[in-house]
């Protein structure tokens, strides 16, 4: 059997140069195991508000570039799936819900009118290129009128059952809603970052709360109304490993996923989990416990706004380590905005590409190449591989349905390394790695 060798190589100074391969006799520092492991559901990134302001500075020509690159299935990242916010992220340019009529339980004046300024003509342009494209959605805030204190930030759901009841229909009005308006939400989860008590639209839950939530009012809602969109635990940034060990407060494993996953009416509506940010600590127990589950990383850590070749290795490790440990999905956060990247609120944060409002220069930084060394190769359906030697820590490997292998590895190291991969029994292929360098591999036997 003969087989074809393609990889490329990504350095801080030159993106996605060609690989060079050599077949050799020497010993394997990095082998396929012949494990294999959970199914890939794709990648994606997150459709907020600014990012539709940042698209609109560009040409026609330059806006179908980035979106090509970004959704058409042959195009540089073909994604697959993408998230958006159910009434306001920390990314709209103005806090909102969909239903600001204090009392309102029968949502009769429930509307998505203001998501057809920006986010429905983003979502239906990125539709244009890949009408495939699976959507999943999460609110940062329920309506004010739910909260306590009375505000899009910080605060709780009032724990009130004609409250809760109002939370769920909420939840199936904006899913028929975007039915109607032509976009298919496959996915709800609960609450984006359930123990973030931000400045930003946010609202903290206990595991108690959301089994109670999702046990007794989402998932009966849902089934009253005939909804096939699934209900996924998520979005779940908890525990961080300080907190759970000095136990400041409630934000361990078995108070979040643990918790709700065995309650058997909660768990019986539950069809993923998805965990961001801290709770990449908890999420190999979540996978050890619950491995019939579907698992995703919601949403990409945020940088500072300076898209630094150094946050980009940074991302490369949370690739590495989400899909290690079992996900299915990894998703970016702000794939478009402007220089700085700087919220409503204060906070700056890196995108995969920098529009600039006043020369219209579209700056692929970093981190699209690190999305784009996965993303490019790896497709729907692939199946994970194990890997060992002493660059396992550093590389993830896929099997695609096609049986091409595509293999990822980061060469972190200030000089030239060489690669002594055994990808089938009695084949070893010799590549060197350019110092500080992002690579992706792809092996087909011929």
């Amino acid at each position: 059997m003969t087989f074809t060798f393609n990889g490329f190589s990504t350095t801080p100074t030159e993106p996605w140069n060609q690989l060079s391969f050599s077949v050799t006799n020497e010993s394997a520092n990095l082998k396929l195991t012949g494990e294999q492991h959970q199914l890939v559901e794709g990648f994606g990134g997150c459709f907020n508000e600014l990012g539709y302001l940042a698209l609109a500075h560009l040409s026609d020509e330059q806006r179908h570039e980035v979106m090509h690159s970004l959704f058409h299935p042959e195009g540089e990242h073909r994604f697959t799936i993408c998230r958006l916010p159910i009434g306001a992220s920390d990314y709209a340019e103005q806090w909102y819900s969909h239903n600001e009529v204090d009392g309102d339980v029968a949502m009769d004046h429930f509307s998505i009118e203001r998501d057809f300024k920006y986010l429905i003509p983003y979502i239906k342009e990125a539709l244009s290129y890949n009408p495939d494209l699976q959507l999943f959605a999460s609110p940062w805030s329920p309506p004010t009128w739910m909260k306590f204190p009375k505000a899009y930030n910080y605060g709780t759901l009032r724990w009130e059952k004609d409250i809760l009841e109002a939370y769920a229909l909420y939840f199936v009005k904006f899913v028929k809603a975007y039915r109607e308006a032509g976009i298919t939400i496959h996915q709800v989860h609960v609450q984006n970052e359930v123990i973030a008590d931000q400045k930003f639209p946010s609202c903290m839950w206990t595991g108690e709360q959301l089994r109670e939530f999702i046990a007794d009012y989402l998932g009966p809602a849902f089934d009253k109304h005939g909804l096939d969109t699934e209900i996924w635990l998520g979005t779940i940034n908890a525990p961080d490993p300080w907190e759970e060990l000095m136990k400041k407060k409630t934000t361990g494993f078995d108070e979040y996923a643990g918790l709700v996953l065995s309650d058997p009416k909660a768990y019986s509506y539950i069809k993923g989990v998805g965990y961001q940010w801290a709770g990449k600590h908890a999420i190999q127990r979540t996978v050890a416990s619950y491995p019939e589950l579907r698992y995703m990383q919601t949403e990409n850590e945020c940088g500072d706004g300076n898209n630094s070749w150094n946050y980009a290795k940074h991302v490369y490790n949370l690739y590495q380590h989400y899909f290690s440990n079992g996900v299915n999905a990894y998703i970016y956060w702000n794939m478009v905005l402007e220089p700085k990247g700087r919220s409503t609120w204060g906070w700056e944060q890196n995108s995969m590409i920098t529009v600039d409002p006043a020369s219209k220069d579209v700056t692929r930084n970093p981190e699209y190449y690190v999305m784009k060394h996965f993303a490019h190769h790896i497709v729907n359906g692939a199946r994970r591989l194990g890997l060992s030697g002493a660059w396992s820590g550093k590389a993830v490997a896929f099997r695609n349905p096609d049986n091409s292998l595509v293999i990822v590895v980061n060469n972190p190291f200030p000089d030239r390394r060489d690669l002594h991969l055994t990808f089938a029994e009695g084949h070893t292929v010799h590549v060197q790695l350019e110092a500080d360098s992002f690579n992706s591999m792809v092996i087909t036997a011929n």
